[in-house]
């Protein structure tokens, strides 16, 4: 057995879990944690105590104005990067030009600018990058990918894509840093990357043109004078309407939310439990696209933050049939102790409508874990490479996909601010290609049964 290969991580918030479970439980004996680097003293020193708890180990841990003497003192091969998601570019730079390959959440970062330097700087520096998009390794997903590479509908000629997020989850990002655009780049790129990635990975191609509108109407000032929440706070933990809001957060409710949020706030000012209708809010909560794709493909998607249910219903219309996906997931809120994510198996379901036959259900495929059962597949993927074999659908991302993915995001942004179509190739030209399977050849024959083949499509 060689030596263990050097991780540092960079952000010691809730989505940072994932990853240092895994490396302190399942792959320990090949990856070791040489520095944890993080802005709050406070979730640093938390962390600590976890780390301590769960593996016996006192890991380093660094002030993010100290990032470059963890860099120095533990010579990390690999960069795992989860703070905030403007801070991405940042970390995934300085980590590349140290000689690091990183593994970045998603979205890589929130504007054109920021993605043109990772670009260049992984260019320059010849490291990889790799950003995690969980939901491509979701067995219902990745079924979706088997039965579009099969050919079953034909060449796909436009897509409907809409995701709900439900009352919770969606109101989860009017809480926290997500709701001001500068730090996110609002749901078009925080949340929709994962979208967006989705569909250029279902049908082997990338966008190019973007139109999008969008607005905030329902967490705003006069929703919450409607409800009747006319005595509101800043946050939920100091507000009179405490006791009759549905949408309350109780910080003391979870060792996480407590930990890492309420007993740190006193170091950075940061609170957790902002309240969802402030006016300071600058994100929308209903947003609708349409994307033109190099495949000659068009998408119509749409995203709202305020349903009363999660998840998502996806069509594709091709040149032989029709492909709907549905999937519900469960209530969740970020590092509440809730798996992210997860699928209600009895909401999720797969149907083919094939051109002059009936219809039939297809078995989905299932798995358990976060973001439908994607999370597990997926590290094994990242931190067992080639185990498992050659991966024929490609999930691996690179920062091609990742900047494809949230390029479709800031171009919406750019077209609901001036309200005129975005060119990607306008925003960051020159991306490339990513790495993915082909879909069935384009300009192939298309089969089309005799009349007397025909059925009633039920």
């Amino acid at each position: 057995m060689g030596a263990r290969k050097k991780v540092a991580l960079v952000g010691v918030g809730g989505r940072h879990f994932l990853f240092q479970e895994a490396l302190l439980g399942k792959y320990c004996a090949d990856y070791e944690i040489v520095g944890f680097c993080d802005t709050n003293p406070g979730r640093l020193a938390y962390n600590a105590r976890k780390v301590q708890e769960a593996a016996g180990l006192s890991i380093p841990a660094y002030a993010a104005a100290d990032f470059d003497r963890m860099l120095q003192e533990g010579r990390p091969q690999l960069l795992i990067i989860t703070p905030p998601d403007c801070f991405h570019e940042e970390y995934i730079c300085r980590g590349l030009e140290a000689g690091c390959d990183v593994i970045t959440e998603k979205p890589m970062t929130i504007d054109a600018g920021k993605c043109r330097r990772i670009l260049e700087t992984q260019r320059r520096t010849g490291r990889s990058v790799r950003v995690c998009f969980n939901y491509r390794y979701s067995p219902p997903r990745t079924q979706v990918k088997e039965l579009l590479m099969s050919g079953v509908i034909g060449d796909i000629l436009s897509v409907d894509f809409h995701w709900m997020l439900d009352i919770h989850h969606g109101a989860d990002y009017f809480r926290r840093w997500h709701r001001n655009k500068r730090n996110s780049g609002g749901l078009m790129v925080h949340k929709a990357t994962h979208h967006f990635d989705l569909v250029n990975w279902w049908l082997s191609t990338v966008p190019e043109e973007v139109f999008a509108m969008g607005q905030r109407r329902f967490y705003t000032p006069q929703t919450a004078d409607r409800f009747g929440l006319t005595r509101r706070g800043e946050r939920c933990r100091e507000c009179a309407e405490a006791g009759r809001c549905r949408f309350y957060l109780n910080l003391d409710d979870g060792a996480h939310l407590k930990g890492l949020y309420l007993d740190a706030e006193q170091y950075d000012g940061y609170y957790r439990d902002r309240c969802v209708f402030a006016p300071d809010i600058d994100i929308e909560d209903s947003m609708q696209v349409l994307i033109r794709y190099r495949s000659g493909a068009r998408m119509s998607y749409s995203l709202n933050a305020f349903c009363p249910w999660e998840g998502y219903v996806v069509t594709f219309n091709g040149t032989l049939g029709r492909l709907e996906h549905k999937c519900e997931e469960r209530v969740y809120i970020n590092a509440d102790g809730s798996v992210p994510g997860a699928l209600k198996k009895e909401g999720t379901s797969i149907r083919v409508f094939p051109t002059w036959k009936s219809a039939y259900a297809v078995d989905v495929w299932t798995g358990e874990g976060g973001h439908g059962g994607g999370d597990d597949v997926m590290l094994d993927d990242i931190f067992r490479p080639g185990a498992a074999g050659p991966d024929r659908y490609l999930r691996a991302a690179d920062q091609r996909a990742g900047a494809y993915s949230i390029l479709c995001g800031v171009a919406a942004n750019e077209s609901i601010r001036t309200g005129k179509m975005v060119r990607i190739a306008d925003l960051v030209p020159g991306i490339g290609d990513p790495e993915d399977p082909r879909m069935p050849d384009p300009m192939g024959p298309l089969v089309m049964p005799p009349p007397d083949a025909s059925a009633t499509v039920q």
